[in-house]
């Protein structure tokens, strides 16, 4: 059972690689709303440090969304997902693999790649450390909600917009305890281990009822 997980998150992962759908375009997008970001705000370097935290993760949030339509769907259109039905591995277990298949090739290049466009947002040491420490733990919970909504996806040819649909919502909070968790870290006066904690336990949350849902959608979809 181990042996099929790990060969299912090894063919995700290179997939997801070799489309270029994986860590290019997520870092792109990433590093383009950070870009953007300050021309709109101008050059009040003391409003961008404050609201820099907030960038970062609304960027990052939306670029862990990126490929996350096509994560069932593909396999749907190819039959690979009726070979994943008959695996010995639970459809759980399955989709857990994808999951995390996905977050290594999206969701931790973006982590890598926070500390250098915070320089972009005038954020100071302690704000860069807390929004990369906070992005490691809080974004495999956006990645673990969003196997949902793929799932859903998988039985429509055009499911893009019904994954944001659905995802977004359930992702508020982790999007609240995230920037919560690096202001506290910054500024106080709230203690930097409660939203963090909050944050993790999301993650943890996410990342054992995710694949059960998603798989109980991808059995709902298949009826």
């Amino acid at each position: 059972m181990t042996a099929s997980f790990l060969a299912l998150v090894r063919r995700d992962l290179a997939l997801a690689l070799r489309a270029g759908g994986g860590a290019g375009l997520g870092v792109v997008f990433f590093l383009a709303v950070v870009v953007v970001t300050p021309f709109a705000i101008g050059p009040d370097l003391v409003l961008l440090a404050r609201i820099g935290p907030a960038i970062l993760w609304i960027g990052a949030l939306l670029a862990c969304l990126i490929g996350l339509d096509r994560l069932f769907a593909a396999d749907a259109e190819d039959g690979s997902l009726d070979l994943i039905f008959m695996l010995e591995l639970p459809v759980e277990l399955a989709a857990a693999a994808k999951g995390l298949a996905h977050w290594l090739a999206t969701g931790l290049p973006l982590v890598v790649a926070a500390p250098i466009l915070a320089l972009l947002l005038n954020l100071e040491p302690a704000a860069t450390g807390a929004v990369t420490l906070t992005l490691l733990v809080g974004t495999p919970a956006v990645t673990f909600l969003g196997l949902v909504g793929a799932a859903f996806a998988s039985a429509f040819r055009r499911g893009g917009l019904l994954v944001a649909v659905l995802v977004l919502p359930l992702t508020i909070p982790v999007l609240i305890f995230g920037v919560a968790a690096t202001s506290a870290a910054v500024t106080g006066p709230v203690p930097f281990g409660t939203p963090f904690l909050m944050l993790a336990g999301l993650s943890v949350g996410a990342m054992v009822l995710g694949p059960v849902a998603a798989a109980a959608a991808l059995r709902a979809t298949r009826d």
